[in-house]
């Protein structure tokens, strides 16, 4: 057998670029270009910036993976992992066992829900807690004795995770291609995105009012009887930062509530105030039956998300479990004693620093920044976004908004140049550049990360132009 070639002509024997190569099955990864490449290894982080183990610090532009919210020091989360660890390091929730971290942090959740909801529950990251939710609707309607209506529907585009069921919901081609992907029963509806998707002069309303059409007539030709669930991020993230056009919630809700469709709102990304309110239900007008979040519920320092569910689902969910004898779902970690005391101590800052309130000031200056900065640039067809979560679209002709052939992999490409500048990107579909970093950024770290994506922006046009390659 052959064996890989080293990490990079830089890694020295047993370095630990060689290390990872050598032992590490990376997520999201192209293996064989990571063997030839090497790992970029971060070994530290303070405030918006993480630095690698040569010591050279970047702006993290998607607090890592849109999660660490708090940034990447925050003492009061070490000192509450710490102090719960001595209390209780592990207790679990089945059959009626509890503690008190995980009793406060249903308690906080509840409270600061965007509708009114009944009861959390709690998993391990945003997949599992999609996976519940899905789980979730399909025994609600067994208990109701509606065993056909089981059919959920998301959206071309949108991510909800990577199990088997969750990774069904996702709406992306990476999530699907070679894995048997989707299971029966998970539809998708098209994607919300005025800039690729709207007819030749069509509103955002207009565009909103097609599409809740298309979703209406989904659903009947599927028959009513069968639908149970839709599916949706008030904006979509790992998709490409989607933001829904104008009325397009009111309108889909319309529908849902006329065939009696749950509607499930995954603020995995949106929530905790990145959208400039608590939950990105309330920026988007959305009235969920069910809510699952994750990521920033712990600033991401400890794995943990939640389930939250209205009384309607509780009562049909309680029902089922009556008649069985016990509802048979649950994780080990569920509640983790020291992840719910870390999740507490966060919405406690949260609180105290009113971070929906931070998020809308501080993200108004990122979108009206990236917009003067870059929307003009002859690689950008689009800057959106709301709050601390945008995106810049690259495109090959602006008047088409034509993006390039994806195997010239460009966004990737700019990736690679922002290291340069001191800057940790991420490329979403569409030669999209994520923008979502930890919501303490102060508006002079926001001017520093938007000029710095300008000159990595620069740099890139400047070696396309000279590969001949002539961007219209």
């Amino acid at each position: 057998m052959t064996p890989p070639p080293p990490a990079s002509p830089a890694a020295g024997a047993n370095s630990a670029a060689e290390r990872d190569v050598a032992h590490v099955l990376h997520p999201y990864t192209d293996h064989k270009a990571h063997r030839a490449k090497g790992p970029l290894i971060i070994t530290g982080g303070k405030g918006v910036r993480v630095t690698d183990q040569n010591g050279r610090e970047y702006i993290e532009t998607v607090a890592g993976l849109w999660c660490a919210a708090l940034g990447f020091n925050n003492e009061r989360l070490v000192q509450a992992a710490a102090d719960q660890m001595r209390k209780l390091p592990f207790y679990h929730a089945f059959t009626g066992r509890s503690h008190l971290p995980l009793i406060e942090l249903a308690e906080m959740l509840v409270e600061r829900a965007p509708v009114p909801m009944s009861k959390a529950f709690f998993a391990n990251s945003g997949s599992e807690a999609n996976d519940t939710a899905l789980k979730m609707v399909w025994y609600m309607n067994n208990a109701l004795g509606r065993p056909q209506k089981k059919k959920v529907i998301s959206r071309i585009g949108g991510y909800h995770g990577v199990t088997i069921a969750s990774a069904s919901l996702t709406g992306l081609p990476v999530n699907h291609k070679l894995f048997d992907l989707p299971i029966a029963g998970i539809l998708h509806t098209s994607r919300p995105h005025h800039y690729h998707h709207a007819l030749p002069g069509e509103s955002e309303e207009d565009f909103a009012t097609r599409l809740a059409s298309e979703l209406e007539a989904m659903i009947v030709a599927e028959g009513p009887d069968t639908v149970a669930a839709f599916f949706a991020e008030p904006i979509m993230g790992a998709g490409g930062v989607i933001v829904p056009p104008a009325t397009y919630f009111e309108k889909i809700q319309a529908v849902l509530r006329k065939y009696d469709v749950l509607l499930v709102a995954d603020e995995v990304i949106c929530g905790f105030g990145r959208t400039g309110n608590y939950w990105g239900s309330q920026t988007m007008g959305m009235q969920p039956d069910i809510l699952t979040c994750a990521k920033a519920l712990s600033s991401s320092y400890l794995p943990i998300s939640a389930v939250l569910v209205n009384e309607r689902v509780y009562e049909a969910m309680s029902e089922g479990a009556s008649q069985i004898g016990t509802w048979g779902h649950g994780y080990t970690y569920s509640g983790h004693p020291v992840a719910a005391a870390v999740a507490v101590e966060t919405l406690k800052i949260y609180d105290e620093m009113d971070i929906a309130a931070h998020a809308a000031e501080v993200g108004a200056v990122m979108q009206k920044r990236l917009r003067e900065r870059v929307a003009s640039h002859p690689l950008v067809g689009e800057v959106r976004g709301v709050g601390l979560i945008g995106a810049v679209e690259l495109v090959e002709d602006k008047a088409e908004h034509r993006n390039f052939d994806p195997a010239r992999k460009i966004a990737p490409r700019l990736v690679g140049i922002a290291e340069n500048h001191g800057l940790i990107l991420r490329a979403l579909p569409n030669d999209s550049i994520a923008f979502s970093p930890p919501q303490i950024i102060t508006a002079a770290e926001v001017e520093e990360m938007v000029e710095r994506f300008g000159h990595a922006l620069d740099d890139l046009s400047a070696q396309l132009k000279r590969e001949g390659l002539t961007v219209v």
